[in-house]
């Protein structure tokens, strides 16, 4: 185990650029993973070809039972270093107010396959168009998951999906589904085998007068702005969530959810469980 006591160590500050810039992370292709249960979760599908490049713990964080066991289970991948730091030099590296005690760099998890081959096999997947709040995506990105979304597809001008704030809004998600970065939506829902649905208050049906049972995309736009005409023309239908009060729109992150879950709800019906 290294110990760093400098706030000047060129790994704290490579670190730290980590934590504030996405070009720094599209460049190393790294970002850093904070506390627990993020950690755990990518160690819960982590390969010795994906092993962490570091375990970065606070003096704080020693104490810390939790914390040293999770540091245990990293004595399996011999290429992640391990560091001890002083709590001055944590506070520089931490995203939170609050620091865990304990981070993660990793490398950013590669796909392999092409979107728009994915988008041709896929039963079930979301399109995202300029979501720029990160807090949104990662909600986004964790609803997804829950609802057993295989692949979701961001703009490229989406907030980065390894950011640490989306990261500890999804809370872990991000390991448990395919997510695309950079795409042309338009050629993705061109290629999807199934209907793409785009969501809007105008729209010519009601989510519930639709059919969900067979294979969708569903598509979302801009918290502010919505959905940019050409997306909308390339969608095969264009539904509306009912909203009975008097709120004009919803969140786009509460938007997914329920069209999501309604998803959900229809396949589950039509193939009920053994009770």
């Amino acid at each position: 185990m290294q110990r760093i006591t400098s706030r000047e160590h060129p790994y704290v500050k490579h670190l730290a650029k980590l934590q504030k810039s996405a070009q720094s992370r599209r460049q190393s292709n790294s970002t850093v993973l904070d506390g627990i249960h993020l950690i755990q979760s990518y160690l819960s599908t982590a390969t010795d070809l994906t092993a962490p490049k570091s375990i970065i713990i606070s003096d704080s964080g020693q104490k810390n039972s939790d914390i040293l066991s999770l540091v245990n289970l990293y004595k399996r991948f011999p290429e992640t270093r391990i560091y001890c730091v002083s709590d001055s030099v944590f506070e520089k590296i931490s995203p939170v107010k609050t620091p865990t005690g304990i981070l993660a760099c990793i490398t950013i998890p590669a796909l392999t396959d092409q979107p728009k081959i994915s988008a041709a096999e896929s039963t079930r997947c979301i399109l995202l168009e300029s979501i720029q709040d990160p807090g949104n995506l990662g909600t986004i990105i964790r609803t997804a998951t829950a609802a057993d979304i295989p692949d979701i597809f961001l703009s490229e001008d989406c907030t980065d999906a390894w950011s640490p704030k989306t990261l500890r809004a999804a809370m872990g998600a991000h390991f448990f589904t395919a997510i695309h970065a950079n795409c042309n939506l338009i050629e993705i829902a061109d290629n999807f085998h199934g209907q793409v649905l785009a969501t809007s208050p105008d729209g010519s049906q009601t989510l519930y007068q639709s059919n969900l049972n067979g294979p969708t995309a569903f598509v979302f736009g801009n918290e502010g702005a919505g959905l940019s005409e050409r997306l909308q023309q390339a969608a095969d239908k264009i539904i509306a969530i009912p909203m009975p009060g008097k709120t004009e729109s919803l969140n786009a992150a509460a938007a997914v959810a329920v069209c999501l879950f309604e998803m959900v709800r229809q396949q589950q019906s039509k193939h009920p469980k053994d009770t």
